[in-house]
């Protein structure tokens, strides 16, 4: 690459059960701020190099799987012996051609701990061979039709597979994969939280907001908590986090004073803030929003630090870390965002970029989206205007990633 620039995105791909099992490993180059890749096997082997240097596995797939896409000339490659394999899924682009050779890498890699995909597939004969020895099957919804997916469905329920549905856009398309059996699913209507379905906020995401207010203002020690006592799901949550091997104590916290002493404001903060998105969620942290609002808030915080006027500002880091956590409530809850603001009685800098994406934290929650589509082509403009580097967006989406990691 031109300037050495490089992201990593990832999308989440989850279980029938929505629960996130595993990230699919995007490659951009900021070198010509576009997502033009005319090399793949350059592109795959960005991908592999810098999340072994860049990034670090642990802090980009956590205990969670990685997919990443090979071309021929790399999956025959031995430097691929490098991976983890257990961690590793690897994608089998649909260009490929069935060859004695290729089936025989394909047996040696699985041998060598890797689990295989067939990326983009649509059921052929042909792939006899292969489909005995992959662990998973992706059908691409835009290119398959749902009028012939329960005939493939049933061929391919002839091999030992898991079969992923890619490209769910609607709630109506994940309802139909998961009533013709479909194990796995990845696409928009996961990875963008405003076309999930809203839902209604409950006893407990109303506790959780009267805590967060009492925690930002700097509410007194019994008011905590009693908000605590009050809730006994919260105050057992509390206690697990306090006597987690994170928090490094040797002996047990019993009560709640103590374990806000132990944990200190700041991190029950955080806690609270992420636990908004859980709820009575059984997936709790697998949750993809909780997944998404951590590396959006942690970004953003990262970011406030390197941004020429914010990282002047003494409460400017915890002020995006809010903006960039509130900007995903507020599309998850049937509530409005003038509510949502309202009941935590936010500072007007982080009210108008949340609700109109304005002012300094407004523009850097909008190059935050813009990260996490990957869209370089309107980043850079923003960058400049805020004086930040793509050095500085990297490391700072390095650290989210790390920091959302610590907190699984």
């Amino acid at each position: 690459m031109a300037n050495g620039n490089y992201f990593l995105g990832r999308q989440p791909i989850l279980n029938r059960s929505e629960e996130l099992i595993a990230y699919e490993l995007l490659f951009r180059s900021s070198g010509s701020k576009t997502a033009n890749i005319t090399d793949a096997s350059h592109a795959t082997a960005s991908v592999i190099i810098n999340t072994l240097t860049g990034f670090g596995i642990e802090d980009m797939l956590g205990k969670h799987k990685g997919f990443i896409n090979l071309e021929l000339e790399l999956l025959m490659d031995d430097s691929l012996n490098i991976l983890p394999g257990e961690q590793i899924v690897i994608e089998l682009l649909e260009t490929l051609e069935v060859t004695p050779e290729l089936v025989g890498r394909c047996r040696a890699l699985k041998e060598n701990g890797f689990s295989l995909a067939l990326d983009d597939h649509e059921y052929s004969p042909v792939y006899h061979e292969l489909y005995e020895i992959v662990d998973i099957v992706k059908v691409d919804l835009m290119l398959s039709p749902a009028a012939g997916l329960t005939e493939m469905v049933k061929q391919f329920r002839r091999y030992p597979m898991q079969l992923l549905a890619e490209k769910v856009e609607t709630q109506e398309e994940f309802k139909l994969c998961l009533d013709l059996g479909f194990d796995l699913f990845q696409g928009y209507y996961f990875a963008k939280p405003s076309v999930m379905e809203k839902k209604q906020m409950d006893d407990s995401g109303s506790t959780l907001l009267k805590l967060m207010r009492l925690l930002s203002e700097d509410g007194e020690q019994a008011e905590i908590e009693k908000v605590f006592r009050g809730d006994a799901g919260l105050t057992y949550k509390l206690l697990l986090l306090v006597n987690s091997v994170g928090t490094g104590i040797r002996n047990k916290v019993g009560t709640v004073s103590h374990a806000i002493a132990v944990l200190g404001r700041q991190q029950i903060k955080r806690w609270v803030q992420l636990a908004l998105f859980a709820g009575s969620d059984k997936r709790g942290m697998e949750n993809p929003l909780v997944d998404m609002a951590a590396v959006r808030a942690g970004f953003m915080e990262n970011m406030a630090a390197c941004h020429q006027s914010l990282k002047w500002g003494h409460d400017s880091a915890e002020k995006a870390f809010m903006t960039g956590i509130l900007s995903i409530l507020e599309k998850v809850y049937d509530i409005p965002i003038d509510e949502v603001v309202r009941k935590l009685n936010l500072s007007d800098d982080i009210k108008n970029a949340l609700v109109a994406r304005q002012g300094v934290l407004g523009k850097l929650l909008h190059a935050a989206e813009l990260v996490e589509q990957l869209d370089f082509t309107h980043l850079d403009r923003h960058l400049d205007e805020m004086g930040v580097t793509f050095e500085d967006v990297l490391l700072s989406q390095k650290r989210a990633f790390a920091w959302r990691q610590g907190i699984a």
